[in-house]
């Protein structure tokens, strides 16, 4: 049976760093697969035409790539969601629910550096209440490198994997989708790399007896 999976991306970006191989594991089941994202780059927050046209031609790229079913893209501009009325992210993260109704949904790191997946970590969750969406099976945080593991070294914000999805079929397709976003992969030691790509893959990899995985921190599982 086909399942609803809800990427959800505080920038475009992180769905690929984070889970896009495991969004071409679930393409290849035929799964339906919506992507949110929850901030735009628009002239007013300080984005050049030229940067927002490209990264409107990148989002389409990508949705190709991962045959999404539907983009929702929010305008809440980047950087600074922290100024943003948390009700309002909330009531329109619910709107997207209600219409996907999703069986999955892959969130970023609650702990995350950078605070829009912070925000983004804590208004999802604030809309998975099992009454208000019982089509929720399966909530997973994923790690974005360049965010999670610049977070400060504190066992509160510990990143700790109890979930692996063997992406060893889809890594080169992972990290060829990757570089369709130009301005955000760069060469090692920046860590948004094909080498840190690959890296970080590995080394999930050989703690789940795979070549490459991707790791996961399961925060529901209804079974």
């Amino acid at each position: 049976m086909k399942k609803n999976v809800l990427a959800v991306s505080a920038h475009p970006d992180d769905e690929t760093i984070g889970c896009g191989g495991t969004l071409l594991k679930h393409k290849s089941d035929n799964d339906n697969i919506y992507w949110l994202i929850i901030t735009k780059p628009t002239i007013k927050s300080g984005y050049t035409e030229k940067f927002i046209k490209s990264r409107e031609n990148e989002i389409k790229n990508i949705s190709d790539q991962y045959s999404m079913k539907k983009i929702f893209q929010l305008d809440y501009p980047p950087a600074i969601l922290d100024n943003i009325a948390l009700k309002d992210l909330i009531t329109d993260i619910s709107e997207v629910f209600t219409e996907v109704k999703p069986d999955i949904i892959y969130l970023p790191n609650r702990s995350d550096i950078h605070s829009d997946h912070r925000i983004t970590f804590e208004a999802v969750m604030s809309c998975t209440k099992s009454f208000r969406f019982p089509s929720i099976k399966k909530i997973l945080m994923y790690e974005t490198v360049s965010e999670t593991e610049f977070a400060p070294p504190f066992s509160n914000n510990a990143f700790q994997p109890n979930s692996f999805s063997d992406i060893s079929n889809y890594i080169e397709e992972k990290i060829k989708i990757m570089k369709i976003y130009e301005s955000e992969i760069g060469k090692h030691p920046f860590p948004r790399s094909e080498k840190n790509i690959r890296a970080l893959a590995t080394f999930r990899g050989a703690t789940a007896g795979v070549e490459y995985a991707e790791a996961f921190m399961i925060l529901k599982e209804i079974f």
